[in-house]
């Protein structure tokens, strides 16, 4: 069995490659996570699908199994990754019944780009150790790459890194001594306060009606991005945000 594992960008319906649309029409069915149920992530998926194929296949959902994610795990970095791990196996063995219901290949439409802060292909690993898998990769845009797009900004400075991580891992990397830092992933601002004359290039909901975008210090900013998510949930149901945080020369 072919799985292609596509990425869809951040979430509009016109953020896809031309491989992407290609590869969606050539699959005879979708396999699509969902959180609950109604989840607008399934809709938005579905919007993107009836924008490309004109005959669509029918889609397969797997309910997202439930994570640990009390307190007592988020501050332990080894519950944190005992955590993930028993997750990504409940995952796979969803996934491995999923697939037994399909006949011929199949399509995974992941936000953004796979190779970031996406579990797809690893649990897909997974299942590959117990079945043959011909898994194809179409990479796709990134929310980072819009976020710099939006802001028509250059990701560094010349010569200069980049610190990619998560909302979770941002004081670390601050700690650290990382002073140009793409933090994704963000279930929590709380850590931008301490950044006060940082710059941001902040973005949420990137390519869909929703769109949010704010820049400037955090301490100018932070008011204004604190409100713009909680209307971006409001509005859409959902919300995917990330920054850009460049510290001061």
């Amino acid at each position: 069995m072919r799985v292609r594992v596509v990425g869809i960008g951040p979430g509009g319906v016109d953020q896809l490659t031309i491989e992407a649309v290609e590869a969606l029409r050539s699959v005879s069915a979708y396999l699509v996570v969902e959180k609950r149920e109604d989840d607008p992530l399934v809709a938005a998926r579905e919007a993107i699908i009836a924008r490309h194929v004109p005959d669509p296949p029918r889609m397969i959902t797997v309910r997202d199994p439930e994570r640990d994610r009390s307190a007592r795990v988020a501050g332990d970095e080894a519950a944190y990754r005992r955590a993930v791990a028993d997750w990504h196996a409940a995952r796979a063995e969803r996934f491995a019944a999923a697939l037994d219901e399909a006949d011929g290949d199949v399509a995974i439409l992941v936000w953004g780009d796979p190779a970031f802060y996406d579990s797809t292909l690893r649990i897909l690993d997974r299942v590959a150790a117990h079945r043959r898998l011909d898994v194809d990769v179409v990479p796709g845009v990134s929310s980072l790459q819009l976020l710099a797009a939006r802001h028509a900004i250059v990701l560094h400075e010349i010569g200069r890194p980049l610190h990619l991580t998560t909302g979770r891992k941002l004081p670390d990397a601050v700690e650290r001594g990382e002073g140009n830092i793409a933090a994704m992933l963000l279930s929590s601002i709380d850590a931008f306060a301490a950044l006060g004359d940082w710059t941001i290039w902040w973005g949420a909901n990137l390519g869909t009606a929703h769109e949010a975008l704010a820049h400037g210090t955090v301490a100018e900013v932070l008011p204004e991005i604190r409100a713009a998510r909680d209307r971006v949930k409001y509005e859409a149901g959902w919300i995917m945000d990330l920054a850009l945080l460049r510290k001061p020369s």
